[in-house]
C-alpha cells in the first residue's frame, strides 16, 4: 500500500483501480437494496453457459444487465430485443471494468406486476369462499362416452387436444363448444360456451384448454366471472391453459389441472392400448381362476364319486350288517340265558342247604318261651318285694305319721314352723296342724315376761 503526503504535510492512502471498484462494489451493494427497474431489452445475449448479457434502457439512460443461468430457467420465458420487461435486481460493480451494473434475480414482462397482483387478490378471494376445495371437486369419469372441449376452432391447441385424443380413445365422440380464448370477448364467449355445455348435458367430461402464450395472453382465464361459472357447471371440467409453468384461476377452480392441452386429453380418458392391457390382464386372471375352480370342482367330483356307492351294494352291505347284528343278538341272548339258569340253579342249592326244620324249631321256641316266662315271674317276684320295702320306709319317714299319735304342727302367720316357744308373743296368731285338720289359735301369755 503506497502513502503520499497531502500538501498539508499529512499523510493519506493511496489506493490502487482495484481497490477502488472493489470499494464502491462493497458501498453500492450495501447501501442500495433489491429493486424493481422497467425498461426495455437491447443487446440481449443468451451465452453458451446458459446465462443472460442485456442492456435495460430508456428514454434518457442505460445499464448493464446479467442473469445466470439458474434464475434465467425460471423466468418462463425469453426476452428479445425490444421487449418491455420489469426486473428485480440488485446493483453491483463489475471491477474489471469499472462498469455497475444490474444483477437479476427475477423478470417479468413490463405490466405484470400490477397484472400479478389482481391475479393474486382474485385467487385469494375465491379461495376463501372455498372455489378451490378439493371437497367440492367432482369426480372424472374413467370412461367417458363423450368429451367436449372448449376453445378456438383456429387454435393450436384443439389441434394437439384432437390428435391426442383420436390417438389414445378414437372410440369417444368429442364434441366441440367454439370460444374466443384471448381478447377483450373472451371471457363472455368463454362464459357462453359452458353454459351450453352445462345445458345440453351431452358429454361426460369438460375439456377447457388453450395453447401457452403471455400473462396478458392468457389473462381471460383469470376472471372471476368464468372462475365461478367453472365451478357451477355440472360436468367435471379438466383445464389445460398454457404452458407446464403457467397458473391461472381456471387451473385452480377446474376440477383437475392438466399442464398442458395434450395432456388435458391424455387425462379425460384411458388409451386404447391401456384398455387392451386391462382387458387383457382381466381375461388372464380370468381364465386363472377359471382353470382353478375347473380343477378343484373336478377333484370334489372325483372325491365324490369315490365316496358314491350303488343301491345294491348299499342293499347288500346293510344285509350283512343286519345279519351280524341279529348274530350278535342270538349269542348275547343264549349267554344271558345260560348265565341265568346257573344263577337259578345255585340259588335253589342254597335254598335246598338253608331250608329251616321246622319241628326242631317249634321244639326250640317251646324252649325259650319256658324259660322267659321262668325269668319274668322271678323278676316280678323281686321287683314287688323291693317296692314293698321301700312303700313301707316310705310311711315311716313320713313327718305326718306322727300325727296320729297327738303330736301337732305349730306355723305362725308368715307359714314358718315353730320350734322355740320364746319367739312367740301375746295375741300372736298361729296355726295348728293336727292328725284330723287345722285349727287357728293366739298366744294368750308371752313365756318371755
Amino acid at each position: 500500500m503506497n502513502f503520499s503526503e497531502s500538501p498539508s504535510g499529512s499523510v493519506t492512502e493511496v489506493l490502487s483501480v482495484s481497490q477502488l471498484n472493489r470499494t464502491v462494489g462493497r458501498l453500492l451493494e450495501r447501501e442500495l437494496p433489491v429493486m424493481w427497474v422497467s425498461g426495455e431489452v437491447s443487446n440481449f445475449v443468451q451465452a453458451a453457459s446458459g446465462h443472460w448479457y442485456f442492456t435495460l434502457k430508456d428514454e434518457g439512460a442505460s445499464v448493464k444487465g446479467v442473469m445466470f443461468r439458474s434464475r434465467a430457467a425460471l423466468t418462463g420465458f425469453t426476452p428479445r430485443s425490444g421487449d418491455k420487461v420489469e426486473v428485480r435486481a440488485r446493483v453491483s460493480l463489475y471491477e474489471p471494468r469499472g462498469d455497475y451494473q444490474l444483477q437479476v434475480e427475477a423478470m417479468r414482462r413490463a405490466g405484470q406486476g400490477d397484472l400479478h397482483e389482481a391475479f393474486l387478490r382474485i385467487k385469494k378471494k375465491l379461495e376463501a369462499e372455498g372455489l378451490f376445495d378439493a371437497a367440492i371437486k367432482k369426480a372424472i369419469p374413467v370412461f367417458p362416452k363423450k368429451i367436449g372441449v372448449v376453445t378456438s376452432l383456429s387454435a393450436a391447441a384443439l389441434h394437439d387436444v384432437l390428435t391426442a385424443l383420436a390417438r389414445r380413445a378414437p372410440y369417444v365422440p368429442v364434441i366441440i363448444y367454439p370460444a374466443q380464448v384471448q381478447g377483450q370477448d373472451a371471457v363472455a364467449s368463454l362464459v357462453a360456451a359452458l353454459n351450453q355445455a352445462g345445458q345440453r348435458q351431452e358429454v361426460d367430461v369438460l375439456l377447457l384448454v388453450r395453447g401457452g402464450g403471455s400473462i396478458e395472453d392468457l389473462w381471460c382465464f383469470n376472471n372471476e366471472a368464468l372462475a365461478r361459472v367453472i365451478a357451477g357447471v355440472d360436468i367435471p371440467v379438466i383445464s389445460g391453459v398454457g404452458h407446464e409453468t403457467d397458473f391461472t384461476i381456471a387451473d385452480f377452480v377446474a376440477d383437475l389441472r392438466a399442464p398442458t392441452p395434450t395432456a388435458a386429453a391424455e387425462l379425460a380418458c384411458i388409451s386404447r392400448q391401456d384398455l387392451e392391457q386391462r382387458i387383457n390382464h382381466a381375461l388372464n386372471v380370468l381364465n386363472r381362476i377359471q382353470t382353478r375352480q375347473m380343477e378343484m370342482a373336478g377333484m370334489r367330483l372325483d372325491k365324490a364319486v369315490s365316496r358314491l356307492v350303488s343301491p345294491a351294494q348299499l342293499l347288500t352291505q346293510y344285509k350283512q350288517k343286519n345279519m351280524y347284528l341279529l348274530q350278535s343278538l342270538e349269542q348275547l341272548l343264549i349267554r344271558k340265558v345260560s348265565a341265568w339258569q346257573a344263577r337259578v340253579t345255585l340259588l335253589n342249592r342254597s335254598l335246598q342247604y338253608n331250608k329251616p326244620d321246622m319241628a326242631k324249631e317249634r321244639v326250640r321256641l317251646s324252649q325259650a318261651m319256658s324259660r322267659l316266662e321262668q325269668i319274668w315271674c322271678l323278676q316280678m317276684n323281686k321287683r314287688r318285694s323291693t317296692l314293698e320295702k321301700a312303700d313301707s320306709s316310705l310311711r315311716n319317714m313320713n313327718p305326718r305319721a306322727v300325727l296320729s299319735r297327738g303330736f301337732s304342727i305349730t306355723y305362725d302367720e308368715f307359714g314358718n314352723i315353730v320350734r322355740d316357744p320364746d319367739t312367740l308373743q301375746a295375741k300372736q296368731k298361729l296355726r295348728l296342724e293336727l292328725e284330723k285338720g287345722i285349727q287357728n289359735v293366739v298366744v294368750i301369755k308371752d313365756n318371755s315376761k
